[in-house]
């Protein structure tokens, strides 16, 4: 393809003046169909390609979607951060991110979202984060917003997230279904909804099975590796028995495994553990982790479409997820007398 193919050269083809071509490609006028049917030939004829940019700049558009996510490093924000790109490049936007950290202070991400704003971005999607909804209420009056794995009271058909409570009802219920009445649960970072909320379905799940919360096998983690490592030594230091553990995440389920591993626990025979998330190296555990599927890539493609629609003044028409249970070798039925 010729680069240097430009709008006067479709018009040369086309036989039509160089402003009809421009209300043809950039769809600012309507054009009559002989006409069109004219330009379009020509552009296959040239393979002529327009610029994104250019194209955008004649919209008023800066063709930039702003990206503000919770933490890159985490695998799971960045298959959410992969799957918004994918959903962008299609129609030739580019997202431009910046990236806080769910331990950060409320100002930090409040001063990063406006930077995008700053930027002219014609779309922000917001990954997570402690933004208060008030705030990000007031940005979606601004510009066309979505909000991922949170939701935003009154901003419900612009938010996308899996039932996070659901899930970890599912994965309790599993668990018990196998037999387990000692389940501890490694929760998340503290005051995170995420953890909050699957903390509830853990604690609705032992409740609807008659089985009392016992607060010494619940045990705070910060959705990491790290974190679960630390989590499972202050487990077994308190000297509760447990036969299976229901981590808060993917991430603090790897360090649960290898604390147990540490202490010479076998997994799945001596403690099943689950997991949620369902992180692409969950499959490659040792056993595979059973986990809760949380579409991470398929969300941000979603994100990515929803905010496109709302630039075009369009519905965002975001899909729901539900958060089923991925079962693989890391959970088994309790043997009798155990």
């Amino acid at each position: 393809m010729d680069k240097s193919i430009t709008i006067k050269d479709i018009a040369r083809q086309a036989g039509v003046s160089p402003s009809t071509v421009s209300r043809v490609l950039n769809s600012t006028k309507p054009v009559a169909g002989d006409k069109r049917a004219l330009v379009l030939a020509a552009v296959e004829r040239l393979q002529y390609r327009p610029n994104a940019v250019a194209r955008g700049l004649a919209r008023g558009r800066s063709m930039t979607v702003g990206v503000l996510v919770q933490d890159i490093n985490s695998p799971f924000f960045a298959q959410i951060v992969s799957g918004i790109e994918q959903g962008l490049d299609r129609e030739g936007y580019r997202p431009m991110l910046t990236t806080t950290h769910w331990r950060t202070d409320n100002q930090e991400e409040v001063r990063s979202l406006q930077l995008l704003l700053e930027r002219r971005a014609d779309g922000v999607i917001v990954v997570g984060s402690h933004i208060p909804d008030e705030i990000l209420r007031a940005v979606a009056r601004q510009v066309p917003m979505v909000a991922v794995t949170r939701r935003v009271e009154g901003l419900e058909g612009q938010c996308l997230y899996v039932d996070n409570h659901g899930g970890a009802y599912r994965a309790t219920r599993y668990l018990i279904g196998l037999g387990h009445t000692r389940i501890a649960h490694i929760r998340g970072t503290p005051g995170h909804p995420d953890a909050a909320d699957r903390h509830a379905g853990y604690c609705q799940a032992l409740a609807e099975a008659g089985m009392p919360i016992n607060e010494r096998l619940i045990v705070d983690a910060q959705f990491t590796e790290r974190s679960g490592l630390a989590a499972v030594e202050e487990l077994i230091a308190r000297g509760e028995r447990f036969t299976a553990i229901f981590a808060a995440n993917d991430q603090s389920a790897y360090g649960v495994m290898l604390g147990l591993f540490n202490h010479g626990y076998r997994i799945p025979s001596d403690v099943s553990v689950v997991g949620f998330d369902d992180q692409f190296l969950s499959a490659y555990t040792l056993p595979p982790l059973t986990t809760v599927h949380h579409p991470s890539h398929e969300m941000g493609k979603a994100a990515a479409t929803g905010l496109l629609h709302l630039i075009d003044n369009q519905e965002p028409l975001l899909p729901r997820f539900p958060a089923e249970l991925t079962i693989r070798k890391s959970a088994m039925r309790l043997r009798q007398g155990e």
